[in-house]
């Protein structure tokens, strides 16, 4: 919108386009029958995006909804994520990140609809599944059942929110682009752990929602036993099988996963774009109506939002804009082509009974006919392994395997979910080092003036908490941070055998989750950590003792709450046994012991990441930087990195720790590599149904090396960079990395529906190489492809002639164009580009 807004010099220009685009992404009575939505009397089939405003910025909000509009999508869609809203019993936060109102209004300004998901339970990989934690100790309260102390202040923010809408008249009802509501989430799952109080609980929460009046119907996801009239939708990797529960209910899919979460230590998932493609494609043949993607921009978990526990601070989701974004090619694109080709066939689709046409043992056709002659018809092939040719309306088609081809007009092709010709992109993190920012107090502007502050370890201040026990982490902390000192002290004999011996005794812990760094004597002697699979953990591992007293200090430490499941604010965390072996009197159990707590750090406490707490303690500025220290805080003064590409912070050489700039919480960091002996494939077959764990990269390699810093958090200069270390690493390596389009690539076959090869670099670049080209077999994908058995030679100097120094170019794919050599038949040869874009 920024770029529309640009062009238009007269004010009058100006003020016809504002009232376009309100009019556009306004609506008014909102209804519905089991065909679909029904919106202002005209039926509605929507492409919806999950787009949450809290894991993003405001200055990239605009861009984020242009992005997805230009992607075919008419709905963004966010939850209402409650514990970022009420920090505490009626104190209210809509800043920044969280201000709801400016992002709905966002997302009316680009023309479009909005979906607000108010929950206010939400899941989501969100800390505490987005309910405040505050509520679990209020006395007598259980969440999400029939509980009166829960359902009192759901509905009072339930309300709040409903309020705040209606005051900025943003329900489409009364003009506002908002079509739909949801409360609770998923709870369908959940229900019957919860008995009889659960069934009451859906039932009152639905009844509760509607009472609100917001003129929109209310929708309860994965929920069996919605009453009307609420609408239950589907969550899932496919819904094309879904049914509503009540017959005069259109299909809505309100979570179509097109990737998936990633964990702190685990490999990385990855969804191919021809499987969101089919399924998709799969549920508009059998009828539905919305399909809203779950994530379309992920986004980051800045700060301590992510849940899990384990969940890893971004939140990328591998979605059609990834975490900074940025389109994620080919994706984004393949699934661009895919709306634009079902909404040929929308008013067919929504107007007309389909007719179920068998084409084979695992092929179907669903044709769309209407009495005037229009006809549209899906194609689809569900055999996971083999591609067929079929025979529809005495014409043949191709199907890949695992494919829906669509035909707008019964007869002409012009998508097929496993023929993707949208370009792909070679994306770079490409480092810059770390420019220093002259300050006033500081002459030297050549080096990187760094400034440490070393936590105590074990107690500072006063203790919070003495107990003879070993205290649940969250009760103590109530989630005010994610860490805990439990310590406590022994005395050791000079007579210990182990001290005249040499040897060391063993400690073993018991813990609950999530990790622990063991201090004996002020030094770090061992780490332990559970992961997001299995949180508790037990660990052994000798350590150093003296003879007579010995401090014995333990950081528990949280990575996210639970968000999910039932009773879930019950899981406990934290230390449950801690026993030394080794002495002579036997294993030593200290869990009885008296034990000192004291919650978080000193320096969050002061918040000395802060402008108005950084004097609050001693920095002190150092020539040699300390590296691998534990309980280190670094502060330092850079410039912001050159150019206007978006920004992450490499911290591969870092331990574990947090990190922010200009005060702004970066978030958790931890550069944990998965198992090298994990199920990683170098290329992933899309056919057949996925799985989380089906297509895995990155295994022996850290889940998160790079952490998003929004360009907006940028000052010109002297932008204050903050990084707490809990364990040790080393700071001097830490690299702001600019994430670049370097280059890309797309191919197609000449039985394609586009037998097109379209390639378009980045805006003030041009594509300076060729890197790869090949008419015939090639093999491979972007980034690796390989010349096959079929090859033309000139394949190269043919690209070159049509894309050289273009910003973009189009070549077409034909043997016209070029000549095979070897054996390769016709109209299955494909062509495969790989170019380099420079400035």
């Amino acid at each position: 919108m920024g770029k529309l807004f640009f062009f238009y010099s007269s004010s009058c220009c100006l003020l016809f386009f504002l009232l376009l685009c309100f009019e556009l992404g306004s609506a008014g009575n909102v209804t519905y029958d089991a065909r679909s939505l029904i919106v202002d009397g005209q039926r509605k089939l929507l492409i919806s995006a999950s787009i949450h405003y809290p894991r993003s910025v405001p200055a990239m909000w605009p861009g984020l909804v242009q992005t997805a509009k230009e992607g075919g999508v008419d709905v963004i869609e966010t939850y209402v994520f409650w514990n970022g809203h009420e920090i505490a019993p009626s104190v209210y936060n809509f800043e920044g990140r969280f201000d709801l109102v400016k992002f709905v209004k966002t997302v009316q300004q680009a023309g479009m609809y909005c979906i607000l998901r108010i929950g206010p339970f939400v899941a989501a990989e969100w800390n505490y599944g987005g309910v405040p934690v505050w509520l679990h100790y209020i006395p007598g309260t259980v969440f999400r059942t029939d509980n009166e102390n829960f359902k009192f202040y759901m509905q009072r923010f339930m309300t709040y929110i409903v309020d705040l809408m209606k005051k900025e008249k943003l329900f489409a009802s009364q003009g506002g682009p908002i079509i739909l509501s949801q409360v609770e989430n998923e709870y369908g799952y959940y229900e019957q752990g919860y008995g009889e109080g659960g069934k009451r609980y859906a039932q009152w929460a639905a009844k509760m929602a509607v009472a609100q009046n917001t003129g929109v119907p209310w929708i309860m996801c994965q929920q069996y036993d919605a009453p009307d009239p609420v609408i239950d939708t589907c969550n899932g990797f496919y819904c094309d099988t879904f049914k509503p529960t009540a017959p005069h209910r259109p299909k809505i899919w309100t979570e179509n996963w097109p990737g998936w979460f990633q964990l702190f230590g685990a490999p990385n998932p990855h969804r191919p774009a021809e499987d969101v493609a089919f399924a998709v494609a799969r549920f508009f043949q059998k009828g539905g109506t919305v399909n809203n993607y779950y994530m379309y921009h992920g986004g980051t978990n800045f700060g301590r939002t992510a849940g899990g526990p384990f969940i890893t601070t971004s939140y990328d989701y591998e979605a059609p804009i990834d975490e900074y974004g940025l389109p994620n090619l080919p994706k984004w694109g393949h699934l661009k082509e895919l709306h634009r080709a079902i909404k040929l066939c929308e008013n067919l689709l929504l107007t007309s009974n389909p007719v179920n046409i068998s084409l084979g043992h695992s092929q179907e056709a669903d044709v769309y006919a209407d009495a005037s002659g229009g006809c549209a018809a899906f194609l689809a092939n569900t055999d996971d392994k083999n591609d067929v040719t079929v025979t529809f309306r005495n014409a043949s088609y191709h199907l890949p395997a695992w494919s829906v081809s669509i035909l707008p007009d019964c007869k002409t092709e012009v998508y097929n979910s496993a023929k993707v010709t949208s370009q792909a992109s070679v994306i770079k993190m490409v480092p810059e080092d770390l420019k220093p920012s002259v300050q006033s107090s500081k002459k030297d502007s050549k080096s990187l003036n760094w400034e440490v502050f070393v936590e105590k370890a074990g107690i500072w201040g006063e203790a919070d908490l003495v107990k003879s026990s070993l205290e649940d982490h969250v009760n103590v902390t109530k989630d005010a941070s994610d860490y805990l000192w439990y310590t406590t002290s022994i005395t050791v004999s000079e007579d210990e055998l182990f001290l005249k011996q040499g040897r060391s005794p063993v400690l073993m812990i018991d813990s609950k989750g999530h990790a622990v760094h063991v201090f004996v004597n002020g030094q770090l002697q061992v780490s332990a950590s559970g992961n997001g699979t299995v949180f508790p953990f037990k660990y052994k591992k000798p350590i150093t003792l003296k003879a007579g007293k010995n401090e014995i200090s333990l950081l528990g430490i949280t990575v996210g709450l639970p968000t999910a499941g039932p009773r879930y604010e019950w899981i406990p965390a934290g230390l449950t046994s801690v026993v030394i072996k080794g002495l002579n009197n036997g294993p030593l159990d200290l869990s009885k012991n008296t034990w000192t707590y004291k919650i978080g750090l000193e320096g969050e406490k002061l918040a000395i990441y802060t402008q108005g707490g950084m004097n609050r303690v001693n920095w002190v500025a150092t020539a040699n930087v300390p590296k691998m220290q534990p309980l280190t805080w670094y502060k330092t003064f850079v410039d912001p990195p050159t150019g206007d590409e978006p920004v992450g912070l490499d911290m591969l050489y870092m331990g574990k720790g947090l990190a922010w700039l200009n005060g702004e919480e970066i978030g958790r960091y931890w550069p944990r590599k998965s198992p090298k002996n994990g199920k990683c494939v170098e290329q992933c077959d899309y056919r057949g149904k996925f799985m989380p764990d089906k297509c895995l990269t990155g295994c022996g390699k850290p889940t998160q090396r790079w952490y998003h810093v929004p360009r907006s958090w940028f000052k010109p200069s002297g932008n204050t960079l903050v990084i707490f270390e809990e364990r040790g690493g080393d700071p001097t390596k830490i690299k702001f990395s600019k994430r670049r389009t370097s280059g890309v690539c797309a191919s197609a076959s000449e039985d394609y529906p586009s037998a097109t090869v379209h390639l378009k670099c980045p805006e003030d670049t041009h594509i300076s190489k060729v890197k790869f080209a090949s008419f015939g077999t090639p093999r491979g994908a972007c980034g690796s492809y390989q010349m096959g058995d079929c090859h033309d030679p000139n394949s190269v100097s043919a690209v070159e002639k049509e894309c050289a120094k273009r910003n973009e170019c189009k070549i077409q794919v034909s043997a016209q164009k070029f000549s095979s050599k070897g054996n390769c038949a016709a109209g299955k040869r494909k062509l495969a580009v790989e170019v380099i874009c420079s400035s």
